[in-house]
């Protein structure tokens, strides 16, 4: 049974997806049988039967139920004890419900753009899911609620149930089921806070829970009118039975998460109302626009608008303010990347429905039908194109908005020459216009405009593709066309071949372009050079000598705007790893921090923050980090540091073993170094060998002259020749001094690591400095209980049986011999596989 569940979890998306896809198909099967009677004439003449009364009508209940919705979140807020404006509360609820309404899957498509809104407006990931949580206890409350209350008024109205209830066991059940309601309002009269898995879910006061019932009978009742108007010549004795359909409908449509509910929806509508079904169906396609499409475009225009204004604004050197439609402009993406979505849809539909009437003999008077019948498939294949595109335009990148305005204009064009469809066509290039204005939103690069092809390798290609084509249809010319064509398989079927090859070639240079406009811009290598000045300025605020990493010579800079801060980084793949924590006065950090993250996102890569320090994770949890710990570090402090305790007597022994062995230590100073350089690269290559190591980078420092001369170095020397040395690191405000590559020839006495380490730990307490690093040790002190996460447990393992890869406990042992205190070492990045991702990017960059 576990390995069941624990595969059911691992394939619990994927499971979710294929039962939506189930209901989905039964759904549309559902339509199918309901309409099988029907003909697309009789429905094209009730759709055009709606007068404007019945329409304006709907649209009035539309925005009555729309501005109820508001008020979920508003008294919500109030719930939860963080009350906002109504017009920010009204943002959020408007955009949510138009994206959940269209997408489904409410309490994660209305959360995500819940919390995009609430977020900017102050409340954190807590406060936004007890928003959601109530709104949507108090949809489902409302729906019972009323539902029964239309069971007990109106008995027998549901002619979708075969069963017929008795009348007396309906009202009775319509009855209690509101009383049980109000019996637990009155229990929660004065509020109070529900407690569920140690979560605790304020609870509003009967005020607050009457005030959310009205509200979503409200709602209710004027979405249900919205439909119920279009139905012409509808009695009014047949609400009931609409509004308990309608009630079913929802539920149904929610509980299958099918976006927008479509096909289900219509299915229960069609199989409860006794009308014509011709008419129900154009009603309900009536409703579909009018309550669910016109919506999501007017909030999608909002939006557009605003990014756009908010774009120019700042490029004018004004800043964001705090109006609600700022606070919601990361949601202008993901609303265009719907409306992109759905121009891409509309116009797979149009291109599977016949023209309208008379259109095509006026479109004969003007275009040739060669070019009209081509233009009917161009379109189609556009639609496909938007679909993938959609993706692309609410991940900002730019690849996908150069292609979805272009795709869009086009559409616009083939619309008119596949049938005057003017209103696709309307459709089409507002939804253009309204991409162009937020271009500057689209700031992701890709290879599309990273690397863009040369005209004259685009006009190469054209021409090659296009002669290829014009030469098949030239061989072939007398060849009619049938559409058996495509699928004849014989020794002399050329013609066949050239149709299936060139639709090979169309489908190959699609994949092509899709790739282009999804793949990530190539970030290029680069080796910055710090400047002097802000070396210098910088390093006077340092307390941790990693910052020593910033000269060998394999980093990028980021520096600060006041110019006496920077923090190092490099790029490999997709991953911009951070050094440590950054250099300089600690007010420049989170700038530093959240301009690296800024261009990390512009260049869709993952941010890691590699061993960074307790200061840095406030940071990182602000930016949406998920933190792991990495290690620890291991210092020593100076002050009244000495051998003469029993804690030493290991480290003295060993210490003096080598001064035996005649052992003398020194540290040469850096302008020094040069004469020295030539021995220390022979007891360096020695040493590589005989560890059978290459050089690493990044995270370390390698051997290298320019890079040794910059630093003291200390070595040992037995009777004048150097038989071990470690460069030495120390920070300018002497609050630490360290290490970097340690490394001795084969004369080294036993001992000697430990002579070198005590001698320069006895010479920095000597010269001022506060502690000495003995620098990390990684995976230590992280410990494996049966609730930790995947990493901390499969760290502690590493460390405990992961000798032969790496001496984890080996090192930390070592170190633990010199009684350091411990400091935790973190990596932050965006969680999930990214963290996995980076670290294997890491491994690459350091291992060079």
């Amino acid at each position: 049974m576990a390995g069941i569940r624990d595969w059911i979890a691992h394939r619990r998306g994927t499971l979710i997806a294929l039962a939506v896809l189930v209901v989905a198909v039964l759904g549309f099967a559902a339509i199918h049988k309901l309409t099988a009677e029907i003909r697309l004439s009789e429905v094209r003449a009730a759709f055009a039967a709606l007068g404007w009364p019945e329409l304006s009508a709907s649209i009035a209940l539309t925005v009555v139920s729309y501005i109820a919705l508001t008020f979920y979140d508003t008294i919500a807020l109030k719930v939860i004890g963080h009350p906002l404006r109504w017009r920010t509360a009204a943002v959020a609820s408007f955009t949510s419900y138009t994206i959940s309404h269209n997408l489904g899957l409410a309490m994660l498509t209305g959360g995500s753009a819940r919390y995009r809104v609430y977020s900017r407006a102050g409340l954190d990931e807590a406060a936004v899911a007890r928003v959601v949580l109530i709104a949507g206890v108090t949809f489902w409350a409302g729906v019972i609620a009323v539902a029964s209350l239309s069971m007990a008024i109106h008995p027998g109205m549901l002619p979708i149930v075969h069963w017929t209830m008795p009348p007396l066991l309906e009202r009775t059940i319509g009855i209690a089921i509101p009383l049980a309601m109000l019996g637990i309002v009155l229990r929660y009269r004065h509020g109070g806070a529900l407690g569920l898995f140690g979560w605790r879910l304020p609870l509003p006061n009967w005020r607050q829970a009457i005030a959310l019932l009205l509200v979503s009978t409200v709602d209710l009742a004027a979405a249900s009118a919205a439909l119920f108007v279009l139905l012409p010549n509808a009695s009014p004795d047949l609400y009931p039975v609409l509004f308990l359909g309608y009630a079913v409908a929802i539920v149904v449509a929610l509980i299958s998460h099918v976006p927008g509910g479509l096909g289900v929806f219509e299915a229960v509508i069609i199989a409860t109302m006794p009308q014509d079904n011709a008419t129900v169906l154009a009603a309900l396609l009536a409703y579909r626009i009018i309550y669910y499409v016109a919506p999501l475009i007017l909030a999608a225009m909002l939006m557009a608008f605003h990014e756009g204004r908010q774009w120019r604004n700042r490029d004018r050197g004004k800043g964001r303010g705090t109006d609600p439609l700022t606070i919601a402009l990361p949601l202008a993406p993901l609303l265009l990347g719907v409306l992109v979505f759905l121009s891409g849809a509309m116009l797979l539909v149009s291109g599977a429905l016949p023209a309208a009437p008379g259109r095509m003999d006026t479109l004969a008077t003007i275009l040739p039908l060669p070019i009209s019948e081509m233009a009917h498939v161009a379109a189609s294949l556009v639609g496909v194109m938007l679909l993938f595109v959609a993706l692309g335009l609410y991940r900002r990148l730019d690849g996908a908005f150069w292609a979805a305005r272009t795709l869009l204009f086009a559409g616009t064009l083939l619309s008119i020459a596949k049938g005057l469809d003017y209103e696709e066509a309307t459709i089409l290039l507002l939804t253009a216009v309204a991409l162009q204005w937020t271009r500057a939103a689209f700031y992701r690069r890709t290879r599309l405009t990273a690397e863009p092809l040369s005209p004259e390798w685009l006009v190469g290609v054209g021409a090659a593709i296009g002669l290829s084509v014009l030469i098949g249809f030239f061989a072939y010319r007398r060849v009619g066309y049938s559409s058996d064509l495509w699928w004849q398989f014989e020794t002399n079927a050329n013609a066949s071949r050239f149709l299936r090859t060139s639709l090979a070639v169309g489908l190959l240079l699609i994949g092509a372009a899709i790739w282009r406009m999804f793949a990530a811009a190539p970030v290029p290598v680069v080796h910055d050079t710090l400047p002097d000045d802000v070396a210098q300025a910088a390093l006077a605020h340092a307390d941790r000598t990693d910052a020593m990493l910033a000269f060998t010579g394999d980093k990028r800079f980021l520096v600060s705007d006041s110019g006496d801060a920077f923090l190092m980084y490099q790029v490999k793949g997709a991953s911009w790893i951070v050094l440590g924590d950054p250099v300089g006065p600690s007010e420049a950090w989170s700038e530093l921090l959240w301009a690296i993250r800024a261009r990390a996102d512009a260049a869709q890569g993952r941010l890691l923050l590699y061993q960074i320090g307790l200061r840095i994770v406030p940071i990182a949890i602000e930016m949406g980090l998920k933190l792991v710990k990495y290690g620890e570090e291991a210092t020593v402090e100076l002050e009244g540091f000495t051998l003469e305790t029993p804690e030493m007597r290991s480290v003295r022994k060993a210490a003096r073993v080598a001064e035996r062995a005649g052992a003398q230590f020194a540290v040469v100073p850096a302008a020094e170094m040069p004469a020295i350089i030539p021995e220390l690269q022979q007891i360096s290559d020695w040493w590589l060998a005989d560890k059978d190591h290459a050089e690493k980078s990044f995270s370390v420092g390698r051997f290298e002259p320019g890079y040794m001369a910059k630093f003291d170095c200390a070595v040992v020397r037995i009777e004048g020749k150097v038989v071990a040395f470690a460069n030495v690191w120390g920070t300018p405000n002497r609050q630490e001094l360290s290490v970097d590559l340690m490394r001795h020839s084969k004369d080294m006495p036993q001992g000697g690591m430990d002579f070198l380490f005590t001698r320069l730990m006895l010479w920095g307490h000597e010269h001022g400095y506060r502690h000495f690093s003995l620098g990390m040790a990684p995976l230590s002190g992280i410990e494996a209980r049966r609730l930790s996460p995947t990493w901390s447990k499969v760290a502690a393992f590493l460390f405990r049986h992961g000798e032969r890869f790496y001496g984890f406990a080996g090192l930390r042992a070592y170190k633990e011999k010199f009684r350091p205190n411990w400091t935790p070492r973190y990596i932050a990045s965006p969680g999930g596989t990214s963290l996995l991702r980076g670290l294997i990017d890491l491994q690459a960059l350091v291992s060079r």
